[in-house]
């Protein structure tokens, strides 16, 4: 597995060992022992799994506070996304800033996203199925969001398609409105 770091300290990109032959393919798609070795000792506890039927489906920015906070290790396992992390660990040096790959089910990547970041995905394709495990439970009490186009983060997404948003994302705050990361720790 190829790990690659990004412009956000502990946002990694995850590329698996691909084995395929005329039957078809295998990947591990985590191995904790190869996470310890590359500094990631995360204790994953759910699993999630999302589809979307329409094509510029955006989902987020999400994240969960203390006590609560959330690691994810997102994947796109049919279609493609175009997924973002935001740094909201205020103190940061990258605070407010944000970092966008683009998951397909045929790249095979995934994103590693720490507590402390603010996640959310753009859905490419229609028919869109994404997977993500989390070090932390779900709990309503803590779930938090981010308004997906607050100007002061500039998040570049593919704007050619018309974001389709639940009501809970349309109404979501701006990052300096937001209740915060570190709030209450």
């Amino acid at each position: 597995m190829k790990i690659t770091k990004t412009i956000l300290d502990g946002v990694v990109i995850l590329e698996p060992n691909v084995f395929g032959d005329h039957r078809g393919w295998f990947m591990e798609t985590y191995n904790e022992t190869k996470f310890i070795d590359a500094g990631k000792d995360v204790n994953f506890v759910q699993d999630n799994h999302s589809f979307s039927a329409a094509k510029g489906t955006l989902r987020g920015l999400h994240f969960q506070l203390n006590p609560k906070a959330q690691t994810k290790l997102v994947r796109c396992t049919k279609g493609a996304i175009y997924d973002v992390a935001v740094d909201i660990r205020k103190g940061s040096s990258t605070y407010g800033k944000w970092f966008g790959l683009e998951l397909t089910e045929e790249n095979k990547k995934q994103l590693l996203i720490p507590k402390g970041f603010a996640h959310g995905f753009m859905t490419l394709t229609e028919d869109t199925e994404v997977q993500y495990k989390v070090d932390e439970f779900y709990a309503p009490e803590c779930d938090r969001g981010i308004i997906w186009n607050d100007p002061d983060l500039g998040i570049e997404w593919p704007m050619e398609l018309k974001p389709i948003l639940s009501e809970k994302d349309e109404k979501a705050p701006l990052l300096k409105d937001a209740e915060s990361f570190n709030d209450g720790q």
